[in-house]
């Protein structure tokens, strides 16, 4: 103990704790609002004895002050963390000690005095009492902070948890609702899928704000991630300001059922974006780039195929020419009629347009009359790049 006090001091003391301990558990059941409540059952017990162990402790400190009292420490740190279970801040815990603190000195100096011990001593017990007072609530605030950290902890992976249960398609509702329950998560209206370059979940989740949720995907180098009403105001601005120096892809709105498919519209974006199909600064919002995705999100065989049977009649010419004629026929489907404006677009002359034209429909014949098949040519085209 801080100060050290004479032992015989504590003699003098220990027969006043009954009394303080009965005085000081009414002073706090009045004084103190949260706790103002029947002393009886689980709480009135674990109060009762962290009362009459702390006046305890503070006079066994006064007459073996070499002696470390470890179980007396942890009814201290768990005090802390029933607070932090019961849902409460510490502030009544920490009022509960002042009243101890303010009560035995009272009392303690009355019985030091009758038993003749001097002023001098008395002034260094004053200053013990409120040393230990705050010893005993720095452990109280450590045992706090650990049961938070590990509420947080119980938090965030059954947040984890949740993402991934959202992004399968075989689950009832029922079983979100007991998670997100269980996890402190308020269920959205609409929610956004969205996949990112990143493999710590909780700081992706913690960057994206507005209760977002985050899991790490099962390659370990992403994660996915559930964007609560992706579509309130101001919500795209900071989703791709928390996003700006990662590559990241955001499926489009929907409701919770459909939260599977938000996901995998924007897994399917992030892959066209990483094998470079699809050009786009920062985040890339699944929905804006629709007709890439159609062509290049599904079954790429499909998109290949429809290439090669629609522009088979270019596969016998020689490289050169087979990249002009490809060119000047994508710009003749974009501009259909305007030979000049394609001539600009390819930087040649209009009659050279009118030639490669003139092959093309050799090439092709009634084909490059037909809305129909000018349509294929053009998704081939596109699907070809």
């Amino acid at each position: 103990m801080q100060d050290r006090l004479p032992p015989p001091l504590g003699a003098a003391l220990r027969p006043v704790l009954p009394e303080l301990a009965e005085a000081t558990i009414a002073a706090i059941g009045r004084e103190v609002p949260d706790y103002a409540r029947p002393l009886e059952g689980p709480f009135g017990r674990v109060l009762r004895i962290g009362v009459e162990r702390a006046l305890e402790r503070f006079v066994d400190q006064i007459e073996h002050p070499e002696a470390h009292d470890a179980t007396s420490r942890e009814i201290y740190v768990a005090l802390g963390r029933g607070e932090m279970r019961g849902g409460r801040s510490l502030d009544a815990l920490l009022a509960a000690y002042r009243i101890g603190a303010r009560l035995s000195w009272e009392r303690f100096v009355a019985a030091g005095e009758a038993a003749g011990h001097e002023p001098a001593t008395l002034y260094r017990l004053a200053s013990s009492i409120f040393s230990y007072i705050d010893a005993i609530s720095a452990e109280s605030i450590e045992g706090y902070a650990q049961e938070r950290a590990a509420a947080e902890g119980a938090r965030q992976s059954r947040r984890r948890a949740l993402a991934l249960l959202l992004a399968r398609d075989d689950v009832s509702a029922d079983e979100v609702l007991d998670l997100a329950r269980h996890a402190g998560w308020p269920r959205p209206a609409t929610v956004a899928g969205l996949v990112a370059g990143v493999a710590d979940a909780d700081r992706l989740a913690s960057r994206l704000g507005g209760d977002a949720i985050a899991a790490a995907d099962r390659s370990g180098a992403t994660c996915i991630a559930f964007v609560p009403d992706p579509d309130a105001p101001g919500r795209r601005a900071q989703l791709e300001t928390a996003l700006r120096d990662t590559a990241a892809a955001l499926g489009p709105t929907v409701t919770l059922g459909r939260a599977p498919h938000s996901l995998a519209r924007a897994r399917a974006a992030q892959a066209l974006v990483g094998e470079g199909l699809l050009a786009t600064a920062g985040l890339a919002v699944a929905d804006e780039h629709l007709p890439a995705l159609l062509l290049h999100g599904g079954d790429a065989a499909l998109a290949a195929d429809l290439a090669t049977r629609a522009l088979a009649p270019l596969d016998d010419l020689r490289p050169g020419p087979r990249a002009r004629l490809t060119e000047t026929l994508r710009a003749w489907l974009d501009h259909p009629g305007q030979v000049q404006r394609v001539a600009g677009e390819l930087h040649v002359h209009p009659q050279t347009v009118r030639y490669r034209l003139a092959q093309l429909r050799e090439l092709f014949g009634e084909r490059l009359e037909d809305a129909e098949a000018r349509f294929e040519l053009a998704l081939a085209l596109r699907a070809r790049g």
